[in-house]
């Protein structure tokens, strides 16, 4: 196998997959911990009370809906039959399917020592390819080791549009929530907060469309097209993916949210007709493209993979938080607005 098969198999133990998702809500929470003590840090004294106060239900709000978005989908969309499995559950399949294979198959000691030592506990990378070099050349071996880490599966055409609609909730729910704890941290600290709820539903369109629901649209058209020619090679239908991504979330999201924003948000909200040209009001920039990083864990998920899946809700969780403080770039930072507002109020007073 070559290095870039033996990662993915390395990074698709199951016992690694579920020790990382155990570690996810203790990252997610750290790193939101970690930016806000940075930006209150970096506040002005005389505000750092208000920015706290606002800032804080806008984190947590996201934090806790980005965490709770892979069981509301898997409610959704999976069956009971689907659940993943718990360590100790991965534990005892891998224990049974190795003391089988040992009782019936005569292998090296360094073999042996691998095969005990990957009933509890993760592989290295170089043992992970010392194992499918060792074993994965006769059937039993491969059958053994397909038990042991999953091979991914390709998904059809009937699947296809079922799996984006449980990654475009998974999305959402973020956002939701970002958007929740960003209206609440407005009402503590402002009192013209309803003005401030248009910038968070627009930015909370704009990440949700343009970042997480059109590139999953794009990856999932690309991949029934190429189940429609019946092409299955997992790298053709990697860049096939890609390819739709780019074609209609980094290039036509921007586009479409903006002009949702303009056409439809604008006048539900009671906001004037700007006129405004298409990019006017919000302009993909820099971490706008680095938030595409999830639709390769997007390509990754319905490719069959496994292994990224866990850390959907950290990277959702961006697009959630820029909802929640009503991001729009070509204006000044959320906090700024505050700042603006505050001081507006006060001279009035």
């Amino acid at each position: 196998m070559n290095v870039l098969k033996i990662t993915g198999k390395y990074l698709d133990q199951p016992i690694l997959i579920n020790k990382f998702t155990k570690t996810v809500p203790a990252i997610l929470a750290a790193g939101g911990a970690l930016y806000c003590a940075k930006d209150i840090y970096n506040t002005p004294k005389d505000r750092r009370k208000k920015e706290t106060a606002r800032m804080i239900p806008t984190m947590a709000l996201t934090v806790a809906s980005a965490l709770a978005a892979p069981k509301i989908t898997n409610k959704i969309f999976k069956d009971s039959d689907e659940i993943p499995r718990t360590l100790k559950e991965i534990i005892s399949d891998n224990k049974g399917a190795i003391g089988k294979f040992l009782s019936e198959n005569k292998v090296s000691k360094e073999m042996e020592d691998l095969l005990e030592k990957a009933k509890t506990k993760i592989l290295k990378h170089s043992e992970v390819k010392k194992l499918y070099k060792g074993i994965g050349e006769n059937e039993e071996g491969k059958k053994l080791l397909a038990e042991l880490i999953p091979d991914p599966e390709n998904i059809d055409a009937k699947e296809i549009f079922s799996e984006i609609g449980r990654l475009s909730v998974f999305g959402l729910i973020p956002v939701l929530g970002g958007i929740a704890g960003g209206v609440i941290g407005d009402k503590l600290t402002t009192k013209d907060w309803k003005s401030k709820i248009p910038d968070k539903i627009k930015e909370g369109s704009y990440q949700y469309l343009a970042n997480i629901f059109l590139c999953n649209i794009g990856a999932g058209g690309a991949l029934a097209i190429l189940e429609k020619l019946h092409i299955k090679s997992k790298s053709a239908r990697a860049l096939g993916m890609i390819a739709g991504i780019i074609a209609t979330g980094v290039v036509g999201g921007s586009a479409l949210a903006n002009l949702i924003g303009e056409k439809v948000i604008n006048p539900l909200l009671g906001q004037k007709h700007k006129d405004e040209k298409l990019f006017d009001e919000r302009k993909p920039e820099p971490l706008d493209i680095s938030l595409h990083t999830d639709d390769v864990a997007t390509v990754a998920v319905m490719s069959g993979l496994k292994w990224i899946e866990p850390a959907l809700p950290i990277m959702y969780s961006i697009s959630g938080y820029r909802a929640g403080i009503g991001y729009r770039n070509g204006a000044k930072a959320e906090h700024q607005n505050n700042s603006q507002s505050e001081t507006k109020l006060q001279t009035q007073a």
